[in-house]
Formats: C-alpha cells, sequence, structure tokens
C-alpha cells in the first residue's frame, strides 16, 4: 500500500543529557518478510533501525513509537505491553507516539488488522534487541558476566548491589544499530506484561472528559469553518452570491475554487449560520445520475467487470452423478461507516509549512496526497493523527484534512477547524461497496462437498488517499485532480475476494473475482472489506447444504476443515454454547458460522440464539458465544473488546443498514434515515473466549468477527423461523414481507 520511492536520508538526533538516539528511518521500503531468509520481520522491514522505535531518555523513562493509530481498538496499550515484556519495564513508565509524520516509523495504513502482526511484532524484536544490547553494556561496566545480572524496571544489578540503569548506559552513545531480526530469550525472572489484563491507557480520559478526540481539540487563536457541497456528485455550480455571505457578522474569508464552497468565521456557529447561506446563495444543476429504484443485486451486476479466477483447485464443475446440486445468490447493499462523530481536521499554514492534525488512519499516504494537492514539498507537510469519534475504514477524515489544508491556504497563519455536519458525513463519506456472490456447490452420496463454484461481483475497496485525486475537494477545484483509477486488491489480502476462497478442505473448487473499478457511488474500505459479505455467503450457503445432506450445522463444519486450530475454535465455540444440549423455543433459533480472517489471520467461530417477531419484523440476538485464536494473546480484554465490538456492528450491518437514494440525491442523511443498532436489540449475553498460543505469531483480530457473526445470524434466522434471507439486511420491512410466506 506504500508505493512511494525510498529516500536513504534520515534524521538522527541525540536527545540532551544522551538519550538512546531516536532516527526516523522512514521512508526505507525494504520488503518485511519471515527472519530467517535475511529480511525482517513486521514493519522493522521498512525501518529496520531500533531507534525508530524506542528511545531511552536520560532520566530512565522509556518512549515508543508506532506507525499505527489509535482507533478506540487498544492498540496503544497492546503495543506498550509488547515493548514492557521485553524490555523487562512496567507499561505505567512507558509513552508512545502513534502515527506522526515527523517522529514515527511510516507504516502506512492502520488497517486490514495488521497492527499488531505488523507494529507488535517490530517492537517485540526491536525491544529484545535493545535489551540484549544494554544487557552486554552493563556486563562490561560491571565487569560480571551477563548471566549474573538482574533487570527490574530500567536496571540491572549485580549480586553485590551494584546498579546501572538504561539511561545511563546510553548517555553519550549513539545507539543508532541496525536491527538482526532476532528475538533473544527473556531474562530469568522478568515480569510479565504480556498475556495479562492491563489499564487501557486511552480510556481515563474518554470516561472523564478530558481530551480524548480530535473533535474536542481548540488550540490558541483557531478559526472554525464548514464547507458546502454540491447537492450530488455530478451537480454542476452555475452561480453563487459570495458577497452577501461574507458581509455576515463574524466571517472572515469565503472560498470559491470551482464547486468547493468554503466558509471562514470566527465562532463555529457562526461559520455554520454562514455555511447555510452559502448553501442559499449557490444554485446548482443537479442531474439524474443515481440508480434510483432497482434492486441492488442487478445494478451490482450490471456494472463493467474485470473477472480474475482468484482460486482454483482440482477438476472444474464436477456435477452430475456425484450428487446434488445447490446454488444461491447473497446480496450486500451499500452502507456507510456511520462514525458516531462527524469526521473533523484542523490544519495550519505557517512560514511555508503545513500542520494537519488527523484521525486519518494513514497519516503518511495522506501527507503525499495533500502534498500534491496542495503542490508543496511532501517535507512541508506535517500530518499528526489524533483519535476521531468512531470509525473503522477509509470514512471522511482524510476528506476533512484535505478541506482544512486547502482552507489554511487560503487563511494563512491561524489554526482552521473543519467539522463536517451529520449529512456531510452520510452523503460524502466513501460507502461500504455493495456487493453480489453467487455460489454453487454440489454434494457427493458421502454428505461431503464434491464441487464448489464461487463467484462475486464489487466495486471497489479502497480509494484511500496516496493521490490528491482521491480527496473529494481536490475533485470539486476549478482545476480538479481525477480520482486514479482503482486496483483490485492482490490475494491473500484481497479486497471484493478478501475471505472469497473457502478455507474448507474441497476437493474441486473455482472462485472468480469480477472486479468492477467504476460504480454509481464512491466506495471504498469499511471493516473487513469483502470478507462481511463473503463470509456470510459461504457460511450461509454451508448451512444450506448441511440441511440437505441432513447433517448438523457444527458437524458438517467439522468434516470439511482440516486445519487443527480451525477445529478447536468451532468446537470450542458450539461447546460454550451448548450447541448439542439445545433446547429450541418458540420465536428462537440458533446459528453457527467460521472463517478464518483472510485465511491467513485470526479463526473466529460464533455460535448465537435470535428471537424472531415474524409481526413486527424484529430481529434479536439474544445470547452468542464466540471462540477466537489470534496466536498469541497479548491483551486479553482488548481482543475480547474487539470480537465484541466486531460483533455489534455487524449485527448492526445485517439488521439495519443500507444506503438509500434518488435519482438526485443520497437519501440517508441522517440516523433517522439510516438507523443503527439500538441498546434494545444488543445480546442479554455475549461470551468471548480465547484459545491462547503463547510463542506464536501475532495475528489480526480486530475484523475476524465481522463475516462469521452475519452469517450465524442468518442462519438462526432460517432455524427460528423458516425463513431464509439472502438479501441484507435483515431488517423489519424485509422480514415482515417473509411473514406471508411461512
Amino acid at each position: 500500500m506504500n508505493d512511494a520511492p525510498e529516500r536513504p536520508a534520515r534524521r538522527r538526533f541525540l536527545a540532551a543529557g544522551g538519550a538512546l538516539t531516536l532516527s526516523f528511518a522512514l521512508p526505507l521500503r525494504a520488503a518485511p518478510d519471515a527472519p530467517g531468509n535475511g529480511t525482517l520481520p513486521g514493519s522493522l522491514g521498512k525501518a529496520p533501525w531500533l531507534d525508530a522505535w524506542i528511545r531511552i531518555g536520560a532520566d530512565n523513562r522509556v518512549t515508543v513509537f508506532t506507525g499505527k493509530a489509535e482507533l478506540g481498538q487498544g492498540i496503544k496499550t497492546a503495543l506498550l505491553q509488547v515493548a514492557a515484556h521485553e524490555l523487562h519495564v512496567d507499561p505505567g513508565r512507558m509513552s508512545l507516539v502513534s502515527a506522526d509524520t515527523e517522529r514515527t516509523p511510516d507504516e502506512g495504513y492502520t488497517a486490514g488488522s495488521q497492527s499488531m502482526q505488523d507494529s507488535g511484532t517490530a517492537l517485540r524484536h526491536a525491544a529484545a534487541q535493545v535489551r540484549a544490547l544494554l544487557l552486554q553494556q552493563a556486563a562490561a561496566r560491571l565487569g560480571v558476566p551477563a548471566a549474573a545480572l538482574t533487570l527490574r524496571e530500567g536496571v540491572f544489578r549485580t549480586f553485590d548491589g551494584r546498579r546501572v540503569s538504561f539511561g545511563e548506559l546510553v548517555a553519550g552513545r549513539d545507539q543508532h544499530v541496525r536491527a538482526t531480526g532476532a528475538l533473544p530469550p527473556r531474562m530469568p525472572g522478568a515480569p510479565r506484561y504480556s498475556g495479562v489484563d492491563v489499564a487501557r491507557v486511552d480510556i481515563p480520559g474518554k470516561v472523564k472528559g478530558h481530551l480524548a478526540y480530535l473533535q474536542d481539540l481548540r488550540l490558541p487563536a483557531m478559526v472554525h469553518a464548514r464547507v458546502v457541497r454540491p447537492p450530488s456528485p455530478a451537480a454542476r455550480l452555475l452561480e453563487v452570491d459570495t458577497a452577501s455571505v461574507a458581509r455576515l457578522p463574524g466571517v472572515l474569508e469565503v472560498v470559491r475554487d470551482g464547486r468547493f464552497l468554503a466558509v471562514i468565521a470566527m465562532e463555529e456557529w457562526r461559520a455554520v449560520k454562514a455555511a447555510m447561506a452559502l448553501a442559499r446563495a449557490a444554485r446548482w444543476e443537479v442531474p439524474a445520475t443515481l440508480p434510483a429504484g432497482r434492486p441492488v443485486a442487478d445494478l451490482v451486476r450490471g456494472l463493467p467487470a474485470q473477472p480474475e479466477q482468484v482460486f482454483a483447485r482440482g477438476v472444474a464443475g464436477v456435477t452430475g452423478t456425484a450428487g446434488k446440486t445447490l446454488r444461491a445468490r447473497y446480496v450486500r447493499p451499500f452502507q456507510l461507516h456511520a462514525s458516531i462523530g462527524p469526521s473533523c481536521a484542523i490544519a495550519r499554514l505557517e512560514e511555508g509549512r503545513y500542520t494537519v492534525w488527523t484521525h486519518s488512519q494513514g497519516v503518511f499516504p495522506l501527507r503525499r496526497a495533500l502534498a500534491e494537492l496542495l503542490a508543496a514539498p511532501e517535507e512541508s507537510v506535517h500530518c499528526l493523527h489524533m483519535e476521531g469519534s468512531g470509525c473503522y475504514g477509509h470514512n471522511g477524515a482524510d476528506d476533512a484534512a484535505a478541506d482544512a489544508a486547502l482552507l489554511a491556504r487560503a487563511f494563512p497563519g491561524v489554526p482552521v477547524r473543519v467539522q463536517w455536519m451529520r449529512e456531510d458525513e452520510h452523503c460524502w463519506e466513501p460507502f461500504g461497496p455493495a456487493m453480489v456472490a453467487e455460489v454453487e456447490a454440489t454434494l457427493g452420496p458421502d454428505g461431503r462437498i464434491a464441487d464448489w463454484q464461487y463467484a462475486v461481483w464489487s466495486p471497489p475497496h479502497s480509494t484511500r488517499p496516496g493521490r490528491a485525486g482521491n480527496l473529494l475537494a481536490a475533485t470539486h477545484l476549478a482545476r480538479p485532480f481525477a480520482p486514479p483509477a482503482p486496483r483490485p486488491i492482490p490475494q491473500p489480502q484481497g479486497g471484493g475476494d478478501r475471505n472469497a476462497v473457502p478455507y474448507y478442505a474441497l476437493p474441486n473448487a473455482r472462485v472468480t473475482h469480477h472486479f468492477q473499478p467504476a460504480a454509481p457511488l464512491r466506495t471504498s474500505a469499511v471493516r473487513s472489506l469483502g470478507a462481511y459479505c463473503n463470509v456470510f455467503a459461504i457460511e450461509s450457503f454451508m448451512d444450506e447444504l448441511a440441511r440437505e445432506a441432513g447433517i448438523d450445522p457444527v458437524a458438517f463444519r467439522l468434516r470439511h476443515l482440516a486445519d487443527p486450530r480451525a477445529i478447536e475454535v468451532v468446537r470450542l465455540a458450539s461447546a460454550k454454547f451448548g450447541w448439542d444440549a439445545y433446547a429450541r423455543s418458540a420465536r428462537r433459533g440458533r446459528g453457527f458460522a467460521f472463517a478464518r480472517y483472510k485465511n491467513l489471520a485470526a479463526y473466529c467461530a460464533i455460535a448465537l440464539e435470535v428471537e424472531v417477531a415474524l409481526d413486527t419484523g424484529f430481529v434479536r440476538i439474544t445470547r452468542l458465544d464466540a471462540a477466537i485464536d489470534c496466536g498469541e494473546v497479548v491483551s486479553p480484554d482488548g481482543v475480547r473488546n474487539q470480537i465484541e465490538g466486531g460483533i455489534l456492528q455487524s449485527a448492526s450491518w445485517t439488521l439495519l443498514e443500507q444506503v438509500r437514494v434518488d435519482e438526485r440525491r443520497v437519501l440517508t442523511q441522517d440516523w433517522a434515515g439510516y438507523p443503527i443498532l439500538r441498546f434494545r436489540q444488543l445480546p442479554d449475553h455475549i461470551g468471548v473466549h480465547l484459545a491462547d498460543r503463547p510463542g506464536q505469531p501475532f495475528l489480526g483480530v480486530g475484523e475476524a468477527a465481522q463475516g462469521p457473526a452475519a452469517a450465524a445470524l442468518a442462519n438462526a434466522v432460517q432455524d427460528a423461523c423458516g425463513v431464509r434471507v439472502r438479501d441484507l439486511p435483515l431488517d423489519r420491512a424485509r422480514m415482515r414481507a417473509f411473514a406471508t410466506k411461512v
């Protein structure tokens, strides 16, 4: 995802008093592969210098650096635990700097559930190697063998009481050392900080109402701005009276550049009122270009596509005498990120230098895009990440940063704050792509799947910045930047075809991805990308096949699994739920689903029960048990939080969420038009059960639950009332429509 050219120049400096030097090995581009073949593990391949990750001050405090961003997933806490575990230092004595283009390694985007496997792995190796180097120096200074030293809280001690601290050892030394990729063993008696629950570092400020989110940041002399968007993507600005708006009280500047309209004011409410006035003063031509009234499946299947076979095994199309063949089609609508807090950014232009505070998930790619947009040297743009109020994926954060940067250029010298309104977020963020999956499978006489044919159609799942044309405002300027042509994300990561390859041992299988570069709505990454739809389709169809074969759905999956870890999580989830002893009751049913995220990250199996009222269309998960294997668990509570959050988000998508449009506008502009899961629909019980594997590689967990949760929910609905819903969402209108068929 990060294809900038290699630039060997690096900043290196010694902190006052002699600290471990912090060198920003940004932007080395060595490819990270497994250790042992000459390459480095995790993100060490991108920044292979120890002092890009760890800094020890003269006061003996440790600062940890990561290019990954805190999104509410608890990654700051987990990464501190990793470093603390290897350095044998309490994480409370450490601080962490994240996602800052002038201070941290460039780790691209915080996406794809890769923070632990990339940054966590890099920090584990860097911290362990720093400890080993300091141990050698301590042994030499104290004149004892390294094995004779103990280490506690950054201080080495001999048996006779002599001591030397990390800070003393690094004083005046240049510790700019290249990482080796080796993982030195921990010292005897070292405290354990990994695999245990520690207090989240990001929670106290949020609970106490302290400054936690970018939306709450207020800088000295800051002014406020609002952008007036066109009524629709194809709208053409005919005329606008900016003079009358410029005369309004408190208005500092009215900005027009092509279709990009904005106001800057002394106070936020004055900016809001001025933006409303500017919207009334604009006259637009709004052509009817949106696909109103078309069924999602027809719309998606009708888009131009670039087919590619992404998986092939065995003989194509084994049918006929092998057994019975089933076919089904599954549909996902366009969906929103629906961030609780609309996007925000602050930018300042001072002495030719831009500083941008942003909740983007990729500050380095954003910096490159902003530099192109502003026709400025990349070094003159400084992007700092600060948490935003709710988002997983490519929402409006980067676009808000572009708005702020453009307005800072128009009004230099002070910070310019751009806060999107709710209708901005709902109408203009990149949407989650609508998708269609068609699957055909043949059951053999033994009740096993003899043949599997799968095809998925999907618009792009990644149009994240990296280029100016990926930024909304850049496409509205008088001299617009064209969006770069989107490209499919290759396997095994995948985009629309993420998790389209089933994880089951099938003798004959074909999977085809129909990538659709042009869609009627702007699309990009929503949490788990195509995995949500593909796992929903595959695991729903597995239930349909199990029913046709007359086999219990869990047993049917087990007979098609070969990976012992997959088998273990399936059995764990079913046992914790009490699958074999389940007692049915009126309007209730059970469902099951399994997937390994991206077929290379965390394993997740979910068993749940739903309650269905077809007369009202109301569906609610009553209880749920999930089993997760994400390799070594650093933060058990953090993993549970991620799985619980993923389940609830998926339940909201699956039961409620869909974008609606007419011929000219997006209609789902607020929470009334785009409802999300409410408290009354939450399960009474969610149990998350961890299959911890100490010493095994970290596996991404943040997006492991979304697909299995959707499929288990649909499977439970079928079990409860005999209704098989293949088109999402399972909202009240769709469920009531089935009432007459039952």
